[in-house]
């Protein structure tokens, strides 16, 4: 049987911008139109088409089987989030039974089973999960989790949708503060803690999103393959286009490891108008595209409009050279939407102007980080550091740049991010002093990002907080050392992480580098180099430490994770 895909308009539906209270909401709508999610493999075909109304179906009636096990309401259902359409009907079968869903990770990088399989394990305690569902072939990673705890229903995602019952009554989430699914955050610079979102701090941010941000109309179609298990993936590509009936095609994140291109050759083959990805991803298919794989391929990128970047510090240069690749085939640099956000805040804080394309800030990194001023200067000024303009807050929200001593500081000085607004997370699940911690009383959270405004209001971000480098009364970024580095030919993009250490009360700066190299003297040149260019652009000294390849640890949502390379240097991993 010949699989239809999804059309990327509804003719006998009105387009609605996603003006809902509740996901519940949404899918009753959506489901009377033609439009739906789309499941393509490795190779690039279709596999799996899952309409919205067809989602409407097995989503109520997996409800009633869940609350035919006689589960409480509001039970927690974790979830190992693979981009696969089972994924997707026990998401919104939770909805309708009014339990929380909980989608968690897959299994990332070289990290072992005993690894996930502990932090799988800390997580269905931290949530208290007593629901549990993973893909089959992961099923094992999930029963060795929950080994001795205390759960009313495991097992694979089809054999708990196998349970659906196509009679008796659904209860869903329809009031503001009902819960709608807990969050893990991305553990970038703390273990992750389930972020508390309610349906009107879900669907105030997908209608901003919606309406002010990309400006969603009936006609759009959004490609992604970002993971389901973090903000980006599932707020911004999967539930914001859901809730504007909009058509969604999909790969697997492991599969875009592999294949890159093969998200632009969905974005062409189905005249996707808005994609997503951090900076690694548009400086990965770059890397790869070579004329002749250009020519093969014959890229239609025109419809494009919306050509999103967020989840990590944006970079200008490797956009710049995306844009540049990607011309011959139709790809307009204006297309680029840099935007800003988190999951504490459901998804998205602030938007550039669409259409306009990444905007630029220069400043004298010198004095920046010497006297937290961004004092503006020409791109040749021998100080000069460069950033990505991040827009201005979606309407509703409060942004301030404070002080260490909690002062509101002005235009042009830098300091720690503090936003409030509709979205803003109900806290961290079951956790009130690490709630406490990071959001006041009164609704402002602490979001641990270092940034200023400009005279415009537009935001810039320049790093987060807790990673910052402190050298004898010096602030630097981990970041600007690890891109200095990735300007030498033999260091590839996310090979190197900076950190600092305290050795005999002194801070020390260590950088780890992934290293392909084999012969001992080209390893030793390496090390001299980089040691030297950091001394160069940076004046501090350093210590490069060359690891195996792929051993850096990221989080979930593919960040670099300085805070456990630190610990794993500390504990002697890479020695």
């Amino acid at each position: 049987m010949t699989l239809k895909l999804t059309p990327s308009t509804n003719d006998n539906l009105r387009f609605n911008q996603g003006n809902f209270s509740n996901l519940a909401d949404a899918l009753d709508y959506a489901a009377a139109g033609s439009t739906g999610f789309n499941f393509y493999d490795g190779r690039g075909q279709l596999h799996h088409v899952l309409t919205y109304q067809k989602l409407h179906m097995l989503a109520t009636n997996v409800a009633r089987g869940l609350i035919a096990q006689k589960l409480p309401v509001g039970s927690r259902f974790l979830l190992i989030a693979d981009t696969v359409p089972e994924f997707m009907i026990l998401f919104f079968a939770c909805q309708y039974a009014s339990l929380i869903a909980v989608p968690v990770a897959l299994p990332v990088g070289l990290g072992s089973k005993e690894s996930y399989t502990e932090g799988l394990r800390r997580q269905l305690q931290d949530c208290g999960a007593i629901v549990a569902g993973a893909p089959k072939e992961l099923l094992d990673f999930l029963i060795a989790a929950s080994a001795g705890l205390d759960l009313k229903l495991l097992g694979s995602f089809q054999s708990i949708i196998d349970l659906a019952q196509p009679h008796g009554n659904i209860r869903p989430w329809r009031q503001a503060d009902d819960p709608c699914y807990l969050q893990y955050s991305s553990g970038s610079t703390r273990f992750p803690r389930g972020i508390d979102l309610r349906q009107s701090t879900v669907m105030s941010n997908l209608h901003a999103i919606s309406k002010y941000g990309v400006r969603m109309g009936a006609e759009d179609r959004i490609t992604s393959w970002l993971p389901l298990y973090h903000d980006m993936g599932l707020v911004g590509c999967t539930l914001t286009p859901f809730a504007n009936q909009l058509s969604v095609d999909f790969m697997a994140t492991r599969d875009f490891a592999k294949r890159p291109m093969l998200w632009l050759e969905l974005v062409s083959r189905n005249r996707s108008t808005i994609t997503y990805g951090p900076s690694f991803a548009y400086n990965l298919c770059a890397r790869r595209a070579s004329s002749a794989i250009l020519d093969d391929l014959k890229l239609d990128l025109t419809p494009l409009r919306v050509a999103g970047i967020g989840a990590d510090m944006i970079q200008a240069k490797v956009l710049g050279e995306f844009a540049q690749v990607f011309a011959r085939s139709g790809f307009n640099k204006t297309a680029f939407l840099a935007s800003y956000g988190m999951a504490e805040a459901a998804l998205a804080l602030t938007f550039a102007k669409l259409g306009t394309g990444i905007g630029t800030d220069y400043v004298d990194r010198e004095k920046l980080v010497r006297t937290s001023v961004a004092e503006a200067v020409n791109h040749e000024h021998p100080n000069c550091q460069v950033f990505v303009t991040c827009g201005h807050l979606l309407p509703g929200y409060q942004m301030e740049i404070r002080s260490e001593d909690g002062q509101v500081l002005g235009t042009r000085r830098q300091g720690k991010i503090y936003v409030k607004g509709p979205s803003i997370m109900k806290g961290y699940f079951n956790q009130p002093e690490a709630t406490l911690a990071v959001l006041s009383p009164d609704g402002w959270l602490d979001t641990g990002d270092l940034g200023y405004k400009l005279a415009s209001e537009e935001i810039v971000i320049t790093g987060r907080s807790k990673d910052l480098i402190i050298i004898n009364g010096r602030n630097i970024w981990p970041q600007d050392i690890e891109w200095t580095l990735e300007e030498l030919p033999e260091i590839r993009k996310g090979d190197a992480a900076a950190f600092a250490v305290n050795k005999n009360d002194e801070e020390k700066i260590i950088i780890l580098v992934e290293c392909r190299l084999k012969e001992s003297t080209q390893r030793q040149k390496l090390v001299q180099e980089a040691e030297a260019a950091v001394r160069r652009a940076h004046g501090v000294e350093t210590q490069v430490v060359l690891v195996p390849v792929r051993s850096l640890p990221y989080t979930s949502s593919g960040k670099l994770s300085r805070s456990k390379a630190k610990a794993a240097y500390l504990a002697g991993q890479y020695s």
